[in-house]
């Protein structure tokens, strides 16, 4: 069983242009993507996938794994499609390109499903949101007994009418996938839904299709830097560490 995992990175960020050569205490947010990723225990190969040629060589200058792909691609997983169509391997880790603090052993949760059940086809992670769940930049998902997505949505699910409830639980998704090979390549082909069109969460079009998405529930948090704000926020966190 090979499994690969591919962070998608492209340089014309709409918020925040130029973000995964970011440099942050010495390495841009690339490096500490790629090191962060290569701690996992599951992963045999980290490749990032880029269409730009300053990423590229940035990321063959501290020696990391990286391929070049086209520059029509709309979305990471259609990057990530392409980088795997000619690669040996069964399991596909689709890993944001922008969070420098995410957690290895978060990584090695989501993979783990698919690899105890082989009808599993894709998997996620979600932690539980402790706080305001009204933030639209913030997916939450609801899902089964059974840990199986129902929906994901900006908006806070699912929604209390009693508002003194005391057993009020939001979960927040974090943007962490693992597919099966076959299973991303036919969902890289399918055609956006209406539902993902509306909350422009592709994650949407392969429930639509009637597919299962398993939810990994975790305790520890990732920051994607998407703004100056999400920036200064790494920033303090890593000097902590």
């Amino acid at each position: 069983m090979k499994i690969i995992g591919i962070i998608p990175a492209r340089y014309r960020s709409t918020r925040l242009p130029g973000k995964p050569l970011i440099n942050i205490y010495g390495k841009p947010i690339i490096q500490r993507v790629y090191e962060n990723v290569s701690k996992s225990k599951l992963l045999n190969q980290v490749i990032v996938a880029t269409d730009d040629k300053r990423i590229f060589d940035c990321v063959k200058r501290f020696c990391g794994d990286v391929m070049r792909t086209s520059t029509k691609h709309k979305s990471g997983t259609d990057r990530t499609a392409e980088a795997i169509r000619n690669l040996n391997c069964d399991i596909v880790v689709n890993i944001q390109g922008d969070e420098p603090l995410i957690d290895a052993a978060n990584i090695d949760k989501a993979i783990r499903p698919l690899l105890k059940d082989k009808k599993i086809q894709v998997s996620t992670l979600a932690i539980k949101i402790h706080g305001d769940c009204n933030d639209s930049n913030t997916v939450k998902v609801v899902f089964d007994k059974h840990y199986n997505a129902l929906y994901f949505s900006r908006a806070p699910i699912p929604y209390y009418r009693d508002k003194d409830s005391k057993n009020k639980a939001c979960y927040k998704h974090l943007g962490l996938y693992v597919y099966r090979k076959k299973f991303l390549t036919e969902f890289a082909r399918m055609k956006p839904t209406a539902l993902e069109t509306a909350e422009k969460l592709e994650q949407l079009r392969i429930l639509e299709a009637g597919e299962k998405i398993r939810v990994v529930i975790t305790k520890t948090d990732s920051v994607s830097v998407d703004t100056i704000d999400d920036l200064k926020k790494v920033e303090k966190r890593i000097i902590k560490c």
